[in-house]
């Protein structure tokens, strides 16, 4: 009981920097593709509640603690508003696991100033997408298991 529920937490843990290491670390761990998707996107939904809740305190730090200001148009931040001109918080979120990393998608959103419910909704909505099917792939796909091993 102990040991799955640690394996259940390692696989959480993976995926609240970056997405894809929820997936891998179920894989190695020999989860199932089910329970590596349900705690990748449980992973992934912690970092975005904690920084949704924190995320205008970080932007505060970061102007308060910046020295020279930031570049308005970066190569990221051009892609970040063309992203939310065409698609709004959906396209924002859907993108998050593969592209912004669950870190950079929910200060973006808060960026964006989305209320706290739109970003919860469609970032878990876009969660359990992304980890059913990064799971799915990294159980089936031998070539993937492979390549971990």
């Amino acid at each position: 009981m102990e040991t799955t529920f640690l394996k259940y937490l390692s696989v959480a843990l993976a995926s609240t920097l970056k997405f894809f290491g929820g997936p891998i670390t179920g894989v190695v761990l020999q989860l199932s593709w089910i329970e590596t998707a349900i705690c990748s996107a449980l992973g992934m939904m912690f970092t975005v509640l904690v920084l949704t809740y924190v995320g205008s305190g970080i932007q505060g730090l970061f102007k308060k603690y910046r020295k020279s200001a930031p570049k308005k148009f970066s190569r990221t931040t051009r892609m970040a508003v063309n992203i939310w001109q065409r698609f709004g918080i959906i396209g924002i979120a859907f993108l998050t696991p593969p592209l912004f990393t669950p870190l950079f998608g929910p200060i973006l959103a808060v960026a964006f100033r989305v209320p706290r419910g739109s970003i919860f909704l469609w970032m878990s909505v876009s969660a359990m997408v992304w980890g059913l099917a990064i799971s799915y792939l990294a159980h089936k796909a031998t070539f993937i298991q492979d390549w971990i091993k």
